[in-house]
C-alpha cells in the first residue's frame, strides 16, 4: 500500500504536521500550526526565523500578511 503524502510539512525541514516537537496554535492539534507564511507552514520559532532570514537575503519578504493555510478558501 503507498503512503499517504502529508499535506502540510515545515517548509524549512520537511516535519509533518503534527509529529512530535511540531509547534502547535494554543499546543493544540485541532488549532493548526502555530508559525506559517505565504509559502506553507513552518515548525518551530527556529524554522520561521530561519525561513524570514532566507527570504530577506533573497528580498522576497511578503508585503502582507499570510492566509491561514488550513482556512477555507
Amino acid at each position: 500500500m503507498l503512503a499517504r503524502p502529508e499535506r502540510h510539512r515545515c517548509i524549512e525541514c520537511g516535519l509533518p504536521f503534527g509529529a512530535a516537537g511540531f509547534h502547535l496554535h494554543y499546543g493544540r492539534l485541532e488549532e493548526g500550526p502555530a508559525y506559517w507564511c505565504d509559502r506553507g507552514v513552518l515548525c518551530s520559532p527556529q524554522c520561521s526565523m530561519a525561513h524570514h532570514r532566507k527570504r530577506a537575503a533573497e528580498g522576497s519578504l511578503p508585503d502582507k500578511p499570510a492566509r491561514d493555510p488550513f482556512e477555507e478558501r
